[in-house]
């Protein structure tokens, strides 16, 4: 799949879903990689509000104008990352950091994938600091209570994210149908 010619890092993530913190770290990435793989986990642990393919659509929509969407490939995996890595031939893992806490979490992640396989490396960069208080998690629970998450994920997941929880809270309030009180 690689192309020897080129640098390419594999930026993993859930991206449930993908918010504009992430978008400015693909395009930072960009000026350092030839590509990035945006690898959607597929974690079993966790209990997402879209499918893998939902995110991966919303994923492509997002950079759909993006004269730099070419360099972009978006894909999802099971499993471990450095399995991941292994299977595309990457070496190099992309990842964001926000705050101190986010630093804990990737310093564990980052020892663990290199004691798995010593051949892959992990390059962090900052969040860009406008997004540093974002994260998927913030914005789903936002958007469910009725706050406005517009500017703060691209206008598509801005709009996917209203249908979805539309149909999470039809779900939630259908009535029951009553029994025929002349039947009993």
């Amino acid at each position: 799949m690689k192309d020897n010619n080129e640098s390419y890092c594999i930026y993993p993530g859930s991206f449930d879903p993908i918010t504009n913190g992430h978008i400015n770290l693909i395009e930072r990435g960009l000026h350092i990689f030839d590509k990035i793989i945006v690898a959607i986990a597929n974690n079993m642990t966790k209990a997402p509000m879209f499918t893998v393919e939902e995110r991966k659509e919303m994923i492509r929509l997002s950079f759909a104008n993006n004269p730099e969407s070419h360099r972009i490939i978006v894909d999802s995996f099971d499993g471990l990352l450095v399995d991941y890595c292994r299977g595309k031939g990457v070496h190099v893992v992309l990842r964001g950091l926000r705050a101190t806490s986010d630093f804990e979490y990737e310093f564990q992640m980052t020892f663990m994938n290199r004691k798995l396989d010593r051949t892959i490396d992990t390059i962090f960069m900052m969040t860009g600091m406008q997004w540093f208080f974002v994260n998927s998690s913030v914005i789903k629970q936002a958007a469910l209570s009725g706050a406005c998450v517009s500017g703060l994920v691209p206008d598509i997941v801005c709009e996917r994210l209203q249908e979805k929880i539309k149909s999470i809270k039809g779900k939630k309030t259908k009535p029951k149908k009553a029994g025929n009180k002349a039947d009993s």
